[in-house]
């Protein structure tokens, strides 16, 4: 099998969020990401937000199961796996894990889990959004 080596680029990414202004809290104020567009529909918003210094990647938070094509039933799927907090993640990276940690933590955000060295070969924390989503923070060099 030949190896080919490609362009592809992470151009946008979808969390879910049930709480436009609590997700804007977090993902602003507590991480610290710029907000590049914000957008409302039919009483719904779509929120995109990514790092100030990497203008290509974004986080597109949207309002859960807005497809049409969703059931009522999957709608309630989705909306209990949010609450316990098992239907989306994220992984982030920093140079300064411990000080990104105590930065997000003073925000009152729901900590997870503090900077743990992981069997894995990972130094990493774990903040909660406010949908329920997991948000890991791992160090990097």
């Amino acid at each position: 099998m030949t190896s080919t080596a490609t362009d592809l680029t992470i151009h946008h990414a979808f969390l879910p969020h049930d709480d436009p202004e609590a997700s804007l809290a977090f993902y602003r104020d507590a991480l610290g990401l710029e907000v590049r567009n914000d957008v409302g529909y039919a009483g719904m918003r779509w929120i995109t937000v990514g790092p100030a210094d990497e203008a290509a990647t974004s986080l597109v938070l949207h309002p859960p199961a807005a497809d049409p094509g969703v059931t009522d039933e999957e709608r309630r799927v989705i909306a209990e796996m949010m609450a316990k907090g098992t239907y989306a993640s994220l992984v982030l990276a920093t140079k300064d894990l411990d000080g990104t940690f105590d930065r997000i933590q003073a925000t009152g955000a729901e900590v997870v889990q503090e900077p743990t060295e992981q069997p894995y070969g990972v130094r990493d924390c774990a903040f909660r959004d406010p949908a329920g989503n997991m948000v890991r923070i791992q160090a990097v060099t």
